[in-house]
């Protein structure tokens, strides 16, 4: 009778140790963002950065000045929200990916979503598709549901097998590369493929407030029901089979959860351009720090996503003297050494 109260206890810190961990990472994700409204060509000082949020939010009315607060609410902070939301939707989209298809490398853009984000965007930019009735982001966006379609009807499903959906997702991926480079080559002025390729590399200097709202009412209720399928996703990581055998139907969480991260993934795609790696590395990191039971998972991986994001920005802004640095630059700095070493990790063994 002893080693139950003990093993309560046990429990109780654990989840004790998780809540001062999300704590934790809520307090770093405030300073980062706070710390990319502050930094910039005119430098604001942190504590002019989070009276200007009091004041936005109505709980105070600190005298500012006026460039520095309107410079904070119109620029930066929306910058900041929609880096935020982007690293936690990717890093999301991963974590789900690598347990659905049981492939550590598996990462948002390996249904070919983001070539065929691509492909609209650039049709858009070049072709002038849809009359101009068609904005930049929607038609990236039409251009990634498109891919992830045809995606689903090359693999015959998505209750097909993770290696046959890979596949499929890797010719998709090829289709729309192919397509893409062919409207650059055929159509676009050399001012156009400069602006294309900073566009493909991953951008956040034109977000505003209506991205945010876009980028929060896509990853909010994602990550709430990707989390309802928290233990769906624990099974899945044991094979379909086995999935199956807990009573799971393996096709239609497969098909809900491979259209979340779909939206998800041409959301973000749509709005700052394909910026790689983060949906393929945090989620190690995330899974080293809080374990493979994805009821910690989900929430660890959208945390450090967004803090990933934040810091990344910071960067891409300040590495070079008055000049920005496509954001996807920075992370593919970070993410590509990590993606090696997990790479050499899973190979099989001689």
């Amino acid at each position: 009778m002893s080693l139950i109260p003990a093993r309560f206890a046990r429990t109780g810190h654990r989840q004790g140790l998780h809540l001062g961990l999300i704590v934790l990472a809520l307090a770093i994700l405030t300073l980062s963002m706070a710390l990319a409204v502050s930094i910039g060509e005119i430098h604001i000082p942190l504590i002019t950065t989070f009276k200007a949020l009091g004041n936005a939010l109505g709980v105070s009315e600190y005298p500012l000045d006026r460039i520095h607060e309107s410079i904070i609410r119109e620029y930066r902070l929306s910058r900041a929200l929609v880096a935020a939301c982007c690293g936690a939707g990717l890093s999301l989209c991963g974590a789900i990916l690598q347990a659905l298809l049981r492939n550590p490398l598996a990462e948002p853009y390996v249904l070919g979503i983001s070539a065929g984000a691509s492909t609209g965007a650039v049709a858009i930019m070049v072709l002038g598709a849809g009359g101009g009735a068609v904005g930049l982001s929607l038609g990236a966006f039409l251009g990634a549901l498109g891919a992830f379609a045809v995606v689903l009807a090359l693999s015959r499903g998505a209750s097909s097998s993770p290696n046959r959906i890979i596949l499929a997702g890797v010719a998709g991926s090829q289709l729309f590369n192919a397509l893409t480079a062919w409207v650059i080559s055929t159509s676009a002025s050399a001012e156009q493929v400069r602006g294309i390729m900073f566009w493909l590399l991953g951008n956040l200097g034109g977000v505003r407030w209506p991205d945010v709202t876009l980028a929060l009412s896509v990853v909010l209720p994602g990550f709430v029901i990707c989390l309802l399928f928290a233990r769906a996703l624990d099974a899945f990581t044991f094979g379909q089979d086995a999935a199956a055998a807990l009573g799971i139907p393996v096709g239609a969480v497969r098909l809900i959860l491979f259209a979340i991260t779909a939206l998800m993934t041409a959301t973000m795609v749509s709005m700052v351009g394909a910026i790689g790696f983060v949906g393929l590395v945090i989620p190690h990191a995330a899974r080293f720090i809080v374990g493979t039971a994805h009821v910690r998972l989900l929430p660890a991986s959208l945390l450090i996503g967004a803090i990933f994001m934040v810091l990344a920005d910071i960067v891409s802004r300040v590495i070079l003297p008055h000049q920005s640095l496509p954001i996807g630059v920075v992370t593919a700095l970070v993410g590509a050494p990590v993606f090696a070493l997990i790479l050499y990790r899973a190979r099989p063994p001689l």
